[in-house]
């Protein structure tokens, strides 16, 4: 294989992306093999909220030995062997993931192709927040990010760069920390906070270096002040807009979700869905257990749970389960809302065990402290103290995860998707991915969110199987229970590249063609798009058809009648002849499993761009073909010559749901 032709999951290359992310000199040095997860534990920052209030949901991992103390590695982060760093060297990878960790797994581009502002809504005030992103951004080689040039802005709820909350500087709060017993409470408080700012915004920058930041500080942890300030969020501009905190849901009405500031179309909204396992049932507050997290409950965000992310060659992604261990993903069904549409109309719906009711998470990305990412806060909640040569050194790198991770690297991505694209509710996008182009994201298969009664082992992980977990929680359903497609922990999957958070179509609805446009590149094909179609016109089984085999649903999977298309791909002989400069048409052959006979209904189209903005165009007419259940052989009928570009072969049952794969030709 020449490499002309290459199945396309991302827009972006990921070939040269650490070349493309700027990196200090000290980022050549590779980290030494990590410590086991035995040396760390996990520590919540932040208190439980009450009803009514929202809570952070970062955790920190805390080294427990003194080897860990002395020797700060990244747990679950393998890469290649090299010369050993000098101890205590952040630059190194000594403390969690790097942003060039995050690009590559996630096979992310280095930058948004148009302006984009990411707001992250929090509670206090962060006295360094700037100065800590500052370092962050030295560390790493990042672009700086500064009120002085117009990257950085941090306002109180009101929109105020001066009305912040309290503590308004470091001084006030360490007299908050030496006085009363109500004074240090709400310093504790303040310092939980803080480190929620340090992972927000710093992971923001990591995820979309060139991406404006925008933090909204609201005075306390009450929804209505949060509220307040998810709304001067929107009001300065926001294009994105993570919320790593959140409370249970009880107590939330329909029509307060409905009237609140998450109820924004056209703005990319993500919350995070909670550390505590499904319904809540890893909380140790009896207020948290038996309900899911709220806003992400809200129809109207994108809900964002957590995974383990597991790193293979080069840092390239090699796998992903639902994080359960030492916390857990949260999720559940919604005791209030009903499920969206598009939410209903996945294809196994049925399995997932919410009836109407809405199940989170939407979408997932990486949560568990073990594999969590490298921060830089100032504040007591991340110190570690070291002695060398005598000389004791306090340092304040840390790694943090939590679903508060997961949420601003799902809205970062948006961001270098383009953010909403105009759709109203912008987790209508996945869900279409998922169904028409799922290589566009990872699908977690492995794994729940459910109840352990035994808890988690000395490695973060989870002392029960994913069946035995979910047999307790949710009786084995999808709501807690990891499966192929779509599941209530990990949403529609994780991030494989940009693809998958980018509208197909505009505004919902396919676009149809604009043929002047088309016809000045591609002349054939506006000739024959022009032809009728007809009955098999566009398509042609392959002869011999391969023979039929009779599909098996995996285990405790119900049988279904509704046609449901699988297993699509192109034939080894259409990869090579595509590799062909201008190839015609009939060169695309594929084959596709079906569950049950059905008429199916093949297209081709072409993305391009057009007034700053990609579309679907379909090349040539839709063709029909009789399929059988089992394994079904095609090719496209045509002489017309296919451009390079990037090209999407959609099969769509005419009674059933679609399923699309994307191929690129140079």
């Amino acid at each position: 294989m020449t490499g002309r032709l290459r199945l396309l999951l991302s827009l972006a290359a990921t070939a040269g992306l650490t070349a493309a992310l700027p990196c200090a000199g000290a980022l050549a040095a590779e980290a030494q093999t990590p410590l086991p997860a035995s040396n760390y534990g996990v520590h919540a920052a932040c208190p439980p909220p009450s009803i009514g209030h929202g809570g952070c949901l970062t955790l920190r991992l805390v080294p427990l030995t003194a080897q860990a103390r002395a020797y700060d590695h990244p747990i679950g982060v393998q890469r290649a062997a090299g010369a050993a760093p000098a101890a205590h060297n952040p630059a190194a990878g000594d403390f969690g993931l790097r942003p060039q960790d995050i690009h590559t797994a996630y096979e992310l581009p280095a930058t948004a192709a148009t302006e984009q502002t990411i707001a992250l809504v929090d509670a206090y005030n962060d006295p360094t927040a700037e100065a800590d992103l500052a370092a962050y951004s030295s560390m790493f080689g990042l672009a700086a990010c500064t009120t002085a040039n117009g990257c950085f802005k941090k306002v109180g709820e009101t929109g105020s760069e001066a009305a912040l909350p309290f503590p308004k500087t470091s001084a006030e709060l360490k007299t908050a920390e030496e006085g009363s017993a109500g004074a240090r409470e709400q310093a504790e408080a303040a310092v939980g906070w803080g480190a929620e700012i340090s992972l927000d915004i710093e992971t923001a920058h990591a995820t979309c270096p060139n991406c404006h930041i925008l933090l909204v500080e609201a005075e306390t942890t009450s929804y209505a002040d949060l509220e307040k300030a998810v709304r001067t969020a929107e009001t300065l501009g926001a294009t994105e807009l993570s919320n790593s905190w959140g409370g249970p849901e009880a107590g939330i009405t329909v029509a307060h979700d409905s009237a609140s500031p998450f109820n924004d179309p056209k703005v990319v909204i993500t919350a995070s869905t909670g550390d505590n396992g499904f319904l809540g049932w890893d909380s140790a507050f009896a207020e948290e257990r038996g309900f899911t997290s709220y806003p992400a409950a809200s129809p109207s965000v994108v809900a964002v749970g957590g995974t383990r992310l597991t790193l293979g060659a080069g840092g390239a992604w090699s796998a992903e389960t639902v994080w359960n261990g030492s916390g857990a993903s949260g999720g559940g069904c919604s005791i209030q809302f009903t499920a969206p549409a598009w939410q209903q109309a996945v294809s196994d719906w049925s399995g997932i065990g919410c009836a109407t009711k809405r199940v989170i998470a939407d979408v997932s990305a990486d949560a568990d402290p073990h594999t969590g990412i490298a921060v830089t806060d100032s504040s007591s909640a991340c110190e570690t103290e070291y002695s060398e040569s005598g000389t004791t050194h306090v340092i304040h790198w840390c790694t943090y995860g939590g679903t508060s991770l997961a949420s601003p690297i799902i809205a970062s991505v948006f961001a270098l998707a383009g953010g909403a694209h105009g759709i109203a509710y912008p987790a209508q996008t996945l869900y279409a991915n998922e169904r028409e182009a799922p290589a566009t994201l990872h699908d977690v298969t492995f794994g729940s969110n459910g109840e352990c009664a035994t808890g988690a082992n000395a490695e973060g992980l989870s002392n029960c199987t994913p069946a035995e977990a979910a047999a307790v929680s949710c009786e084995s359903k999808g709501s807690c229970l990891a499966g192929t497609g779509f599941d209530g922990p990990s949403g529609v999957g994780t991030p494989h590249g940009i693809l998958g958070f980018q509208p197909a179509t505009e505004g919902g609805k396919e676009e149809a063609p604009k043929e002047e446009a088309n016809a000045k590149e591609e002349p054939e094909e506006k000739a024959e798009a022009k032809a009728p179609p007809k009955e098999g016109g566009g398509v042609t089984p392959l002869s011999p058809t391969p023979p039929a085999a009779p599909l098996t649903p995996p285990p405790g999977a119900a049988a279904s009648s509704t046609p449901v298309v699988s297993a699509l791909s192109l034939t080894l002989r259409a990869l090579i002849a595509l590799n062909a400069h201008r190839p015609s048409a009939s060169k695309v052959a594929f084959s596709f499993m079906l569950n049950s006979a059905a008429k199916v209904r093949v297209n081709l189209s072409r993305r391009v761009r057009r007034h700053h903005r990609f579309r679907w165009v379909t090349i040539g007419p839709a063709g029909t073909m009789a399929a059988v259940p089992g394994r079904n052989g095609a090719r496209l009928k045509g002489r017309r010559a296919l451009s390079s570009g990037l090209y999407r072969l959609t099969v769509t049952p005419l009674s059933g749901h679609s399923r699309s794969i994307l191929f690129h030709i140079n």
